[in-house]
């Protein structure tokens, strides 16, 4: 199986084809692909699903993947590494959670928004033209669009509910997963208590309905995912421990010490340490 890198931030790259080399491929960096015109099949860990025109991709590191051309397709691939999303500040890294601990790796398109695709569609002609030109500021514009893009997919990626409640007997459609991942932050809004005034259901309801559903309470739940967040800010940003105590509201770094390597079995200097080795 081939293994691919990437040696810069980021890579754009137009593709016309009437067949795509059907051979497994893992990238060390992640990958966007749109379509733009052209049928076929993607295939990603084995699992197949028919592509179209206007259809996005997203393809993680170590996913295995690749595609089978039946009509002669017109692909755009948007390649970028960690080291790209280290450029960008913590508030755009918690906008792409949802891209880095929600999505589930299958084959398909992420948009799930119908007004998006003519967006995402003309964004991606424009890379495409600015990537021809020599205007002032190429690069920047570009990024510009880039950060657009990877920000609508963590949009769409959103809508895709992991959890809703059944919705037979009146029940309200709840979707859990989403909301805790919405409110990280805002811990006030976790409590059962809160949650369940916001849905209207009890609150004994609404934490048995999550350890069933979960296995775990809301509370143990809301932890696991908040290590899972620190993660990614230790992998995917150049934040330092005293900024990542900060954001997520620990009493100083010797909280943070404690949990994570509850979690874990590392502090959060060694884990960084660790993944960059």
């Amino acid at each position: 199986m081939e293994i691919r890198n990437l040696y810069r931030p980021f890579e754009l790259q137009f593709l016309e084809v009437s067949e795509y080399e059907a051979k497994e491929r893992k990238n060390t960096f992640f990958e966007m692909v749109f379509v733009l015109e052209g049928k076929g099949i993607q295939i990603i860990n084995d699992h197949r699903l028919p592509y179209s025109s206007d259809k996005l991709f997203l393809i993680f590191p170590q996913d295995t993947h690749s595609f089978e051309v039946i009509e002669k397709t017109k692909f755009f691939f948007i390649r970028f590494h960690d080291s790209y999303l280290k450029t960008q500040n913590s508030d755009w890294i918690q906008k792409l959670e949802f891209i880095f601990h929600n999505h589930n790796h299958l084959p398909g398109c992420i948009l799930k928004t119908v007004t998006d695709k003519p967006l995402l569609r003309a964004m991606v002609e424009a890379l495409i033209r600015e990537e021809d030109s020599n205007f002032p500021q190429q690069q920047e514009v570009i990024k510009q669009i880039l950060n657009t893009i990877i920000t609508l997919a963590a949009r769409n990626i959103s809508l895709i509910s992991p959890l809703a409640l059944n919705q037979s007997n009146a029940e309200p459609s709840l979707d859990l997963l989403n909301y805790v991942h919405h409110n990280i932050y805002q811990p006030e809004e976790l409590k059962a208590t809160k949650m369940a005034l916001k849905f209207n259901v009890s609150p004994t309801y609404i934490s048995e309905y999550f350890k069933t559903k979960t296995g775990q309470s809301i509370q143990q739940y809301t932890i696991a995912y908040k290590v899972k967040l620190i993660e990614t800010r230790l992998k995917f940003t150049n934040l330092q421990i005293n900024e990542i105590v900060y954001e997520f509201g620990f009493s100083d770094a010797s909280h943070l010490n404690r949990l994570f390597k509850k979690y874990t079995g590392l502090n959060p200097s060694d884990y960084k340490k660790q993944f960059k080795n």
